[in-house]
């Protein structure tokens, strides 16, 4: 494959994603915004930090100059965290003078104003940018570690999409094509607040019982939003929806839930935080999800309850049994 794809963003993820690309015999390069990191990179050739042991294919490169990875190929996978998506693209757009095709994996709103990263794209770029969403139940050290993954690429450009899933299809990575960017992009960032409210009922020591009408009311609650915001139903159903759902809620290597659990245990936010050292999403996406369903006046009481943990101070216990005491209605 004469191919070549520039990842932004070098964490676990970002990592993970260009190992795939270049062990797909794509050229690939790395960029990280550290300098001192991404030195190491290129002297360990593993990211011993995130991706301990995993060697980086021969035509994988690294760099810390964002101008590199402008010029390198027209096809950007951003892999940043969805505080630092803004900026990121603010300062590729002063080294891009060629068209240029954004794909991304982070998962998040804009915390700026609650907007979706395709507008964040289309508004430092332009409308017509190709654009497209990669997302599905994916933790990035078994895609590294070439364990059977599925995931969903979405974009309202059938040839971007496809091009996209070309490149990071392998016989252990599968890759699924959607037109619904909206519904993918909600279900990749509701998850995450999901995986909180079910980490911290399972601190509390609740049990399976709780933790599987968490995720179901909680898969209904993206729903709500998604569909109030133009995704469809359908979407919710698929990898992007209840299978990120289910994985983030379920295992211990999402951060997310692991965040949750810490709480549920009695810890607080700054401790939880400082004991998993990595980005978690969740903690913003509870607040923008929140503000969003006030706007629209959606029903999202998990999202609410999370919320005013985070946010506000209540008591996780009293979160719980504040969910357990509203009032009964019909499921649907």
């Amino acid at each position: 494959m004469n191919k070549k794809i520039a990842v932004l963003g070098a964490g676990s993820w970002g990592t993970a994603l260009a190992i795939l690309a270049a062990r797909n015999g794509c050229q690939t390069l790395l960029w990280g915004h550290n300098p001192d990191h991404m030195a190491l990179l290129a002297q360990d050739r593993q990211n011993q930090r995130y991706l301990p042991g995993l060697v980086f294919p021969d035509n994988l490169s690294i760099t810390s100059d964002l101008a590199d990875a402008a010029v390198f190929s027209k096809l950007i996978l951003v892999s940043v965290p969805s505080h630092a998506f803004k900026n990121t693209l603010i300062k590729l757009k002063t080294h891009v003078f060629h068209e240029v095709q954004i794909a991304w994996a982070t998962k998040g709103f804009n915390p700026d104003d609650g907007s979706l990263l395709h507008e964040v794209v289309a508004n430092i770029f332009s409308a017509q940018t190709s654009a497209a969403l990669l997302s599905g139940p994916s933790f990035a050290k078994e895609v590294a570690a070439g364990l059977p993954t599925a995931i969903t690429i979405a974009s309202s450009q059938p040839d971007f999409a496809n091009h996209l899933a070309e490149i990071l299809h392998s016989e252990r990575f599968r890759t699924y094509t959607n037109s619904d960017l909206i519904g993918v992009e909600v279900g990749g960032a509701v998850k995450n607040v999901m995986a909180i409210a079910a980490g911290i009922a399972d601190g509390l020591g609740f049990g399976a019982n709780t933790r599987a009408a968490l995720i179901t009311r909680g898969l209904n609650e993206m729903i709500r939003l998604g569909i109030k915001l133009g995704g469809k139903q359908e979407t919710f159903m698929g990898l992007a929806g209840l299978g990120d759902l289910i994985l983030t809620c379920t295992d211990d290597q999402s951060r997310n839930r692991r965040f949750g659990l810490a709480l549920g245990q009695g810890k607080d936010t700054l401790a939880a935080t400082q004991e998993i050292s990595q980005e978690i999403e969740g903690i913003s996406a509870a607040k923008e999800t929140y503000l969003l369903a006030k706007k629209y006046d959606i029903d999202m009481p998990i999202t609410e309850q999370t919320y005013k943990v985070l946010y506000e101070g209540l008591a996780p216990l009293t979160a719980v049994q504040n969910l357990l005491a509203r009032e009964q209605k019909a499921e649907s």
